[in-house]
């Protein structure tokens, strides 16, 4: 079983900036592909971005495109979600989760653990 430890979230303000972090138990987390979703509240859970094994692929969501950075530390076994220039519609909780399916796809199903989330809130 993977653990998933989300940290990192807050307050921000409109424009300014925040770095979420994933810390996985699984000794093998190198080997799972890692995403980054958020559920603002009243809404559907929505994909935000992901990553490949090694980092080296990325997949984002249009409406973070250019504004938030996914990235991976294998060493460290930390998934890492730089958010810049965060609006107040990105106001939500962030889930990371871990697939071993080999595929950074923007479908929650496809991710076989989740971490409990961390709250972000940006203000206008």
């Amino acid at each position: 079983q993977v653990q998933l430890v989300e940290s990192g979230g807050g307050l921000v303000q409109a424009g300014g900036s925040l770095r979420l972090s994933c810390a996985a138990s699984e000794r093998t987390f190198s080997s799972f592909f890692m995403g980054w979703f958020r559920q603002a509240p009243g809404k559907e859970r929505e994909f935000v971005a992901a990553i490949s094994r090694g980092g080296s692929n990325t997949n984002y969501a249009d409406s973070v495109k250019g504004r938030f950075t996914i990235s991976r530390d294998n060493a460290k076994k930390t998934v890492y979600l730089q958010m810049n220039s965060p609006k107040p519609e990105d106001t939500a909780v962030y889930y990371c989760a871990a697939s071993k399916r080999g595929t950074y796809s923007g479908y929650g199903g496809d991710y076989d653990y989740w971490g409990q989330g961390t709250q972000v809130t940006v203000s206008s």
